[in-house]
C-alpha cells in the first residue's frame, strides 16, 4: 500500500471521492472542500494548508483522511484556546498542528473514509496510523481529529488517542406529522411561548421561502452572502466564505444546499444557510437586514424543523453552542474529538485536563436535559 498527500481536494478524482463511504455527508464531498480551498476560505492565507491523506492499493484509492496543517486555531472549533500558552510555558511550540476536520464546520461525521466494498477494519486503522506519522514528519505538536462519528470514535480510542467530549443541541424527528404535533409534546407554557414567537413574526407580514442550491442564482447569493457577512462584521469577526464559495458549492451540491429566506415585498431581507443529506439537516449561517423579534428563531430553527418533518429527515443539527435551543426542543447530544499529542509530558497534561473537563461536560449535559420543554422529561404533571 502507498500513501499519497494531496495539496487540494481537487487532486483526487471525483469518482474516487464519491466512492468513499461517507454516509453522503455534504461537508465531506469534493465539491464542498474544493470550493472552500479554491476560494481561499480553506487556503494557506487563512492557515489551512491541505495535507489530505490518500491510501492506495495497487493504484486504487481505498481510503481518504482529510487533513490540514494549521498555524492557528481560528475556524476549526478545536476549543484549544489555552493550549498554545501551555506549550509555550513548557518551552515547546504548539503550532503547527495537524487537523482532520471540516473548515468552519463543527458538524459530527466520519473522518476515516473507506472505499465502499473494502474492509473497514483493514483500511481505517491504516489511515489512523498514517496521521500521527505525518504529524511527526511535519513537526506538528499534535493531530486533532475533530467531531468524529461513533464508529471513528471507537477506533481512535482503541488506538490510544485522547477522547474529548463536547455538547451540542440536536433535534430528533419522532415521526411528527406537522409542527403542531411536535409542539404537542411540550409543557403548556413552553408551547404557548413558541406559538407567540411564530405569530409575532407572521404578523410583521414577512413571507417565508425555501430554496435549494439548484434554485439559487448569483443574485440570490449576492443578497444572502451580504446578510451572512453582516453577522460576522457585527461581532468583529471575519466571514471566511466568499460569495464565490456559495455559488460554487450550491452548483456542486445542488439539492443538498438549503436556504431559508424571509421576504418583504418580494425582497429577501433575512436568510439562513443550511446543508442536508439523506437523514440530517445541518444549520450553518444566518443574517438579517431587519431587527424583528423572533426572526432568528423562525429562520434558524422553526423553518428547519418544519423542513425535516416535511422531507422525512431524522435529525436537525443547527450548529455549536446555544442553550436557547433547549426551550425549542433541541436536546443535548455528545460530540467527540480525538487528540494525538507528540510530546509525552504534554500528553499527560492534556489527558489530565480532558478527564476533569469530561466530568463537567457530563454534568452540563444532565443539567441541560432537566431544562427540556417536553412533558415526559418533566414527569406526568409537567403540563400543569
Amino acid at each position: 500500500m502507498d500513501i499519497e498527500l494531496l495539496a487540494s481536494a481537487e487532486d483526487l478524482a471525483e469518482d474516487d471521492w464519491a466512492a468513499m463511504e461517507s454516509r453522503r455527508d455534504p461537508f465531506l464531498t469534493r465539491g464542498f472542500l474544493a470550493a472552500a480551498e479554491q476560494t481561499g476560505a480553506a487556503g494557506p492565507e487563512l492557515s489551512w494548508q491541505a495535507q489530505h491523506i490518500a491510501l492506495k492499493e495497487n493504484g486504487l484509492v481505498i481510503g481518504v483522511l482529510p487533513a490540514y496543517l494549521r498555524q492557528h486555531s481560528f475556524g476549526d472549533f478545536s476549543r484549544d484556546w489555552n493550549w498554545a500558552a501551555a506549550w509555550q510555558r513548557a518551552g515547546l511550540p504548539y503550532y503547527p498542528k495537524l487537523v482532520s476536520g471540516i473548515p468552519y464546520t463543527p458538524s459530527p461525521g466520519p473522518r476515516l473514509l473507506v472505499r465502499r466494498g473494502m474492509a473497514r477494519n483493514k483500511v481505517a486503522p491504516l489511515l489512523a496510523d498514517a496521521a500521527p506519522a505525518l504529524a511527526a514528519q511535519l513537526g506538528a505538536s499534535s493531530w486533532q481529529c475533530l467531531f468524529v462519528d461513533e464508529e471513528d470514535r471507537q477506533l481512535l480510542e482503541e488506538r490510544g488517542l485522547l477522547m474529548r467530549r463536547g455538547v451540542q443541541f440536536h433535534w430528533s424527528n419522532r415521526g411528527y406529522v406537522d409542527f403542531d404535533a411536535f409542539l404537542a409534546g411540550f409543557v403548556s407554557a413552553k408551547r404557548k411561548k413558541i406559538r407567540r414567537e411564530r405569530c409575532g413574526v407572521a404578523n410583521t407580514g414577512l413571507q417565508m421561502d425555501v430554496r435549494h442550491g439548484d434554485e439559487m442564482d448569483r443574485d440570490h447569493w449576492t443578497t444572502v452572502h451580504r446578510q451572512y457577512a453582516s453577522t460576522f462584521h457585527r461581532y468583529g469577526n471575519h466571514p471566511a466564505f466568499s460569495e464565490d464559495f456559495f455559488v460554487r458549492v450550491s452548483a456542486a451540491l445542488a439539492r443538498n444546499v438549503v436556504v431559508f429566506m424571509a421576504r418583504r415585498d418580494n425582497r429577501v431581507v433575512a436568510s439562513a444557510i443550511c446543508y442536508r443529506d439523506d437523514e440530517t439537516l445541518y444549520g450553518r449561517h444566518w443574517g438579517t437586514e431587519l431587527d424583528v423579534p423572533g426572526l432568528h428563531f423562525e429562520l434558524c430553527y422553526y423553518q428547519g424543523i418544519e423542513y425535516c418533518i416535511r422531507h422525512g429527515l431524522a435529525r436537525f443539527e443547527p450548529g455549536a453552542q446555544g442553550e436557547h435551543k433547549l426551550a425549542r426542543g433541541f436536546e443535548p447530544s455528545p460530540t467527540w474529538s480525538a487528540f494525538w499529542i507528540a510530546d509525552p509530558g504534554m500528553r499527560r497534561a492534556v489527558a489530565d485536563f480532558v478527564r476533569r473537563e469530561d466530568l463537567a461536560m457530563q454534568d452540563y449535559a444532565e443539567e441541560s436535559s432537566a431544562r427540556l420543554p417536553y412533558r415526559l422529561a418533566r414527569g406526568e404533571n409537567g403540563d400543569q
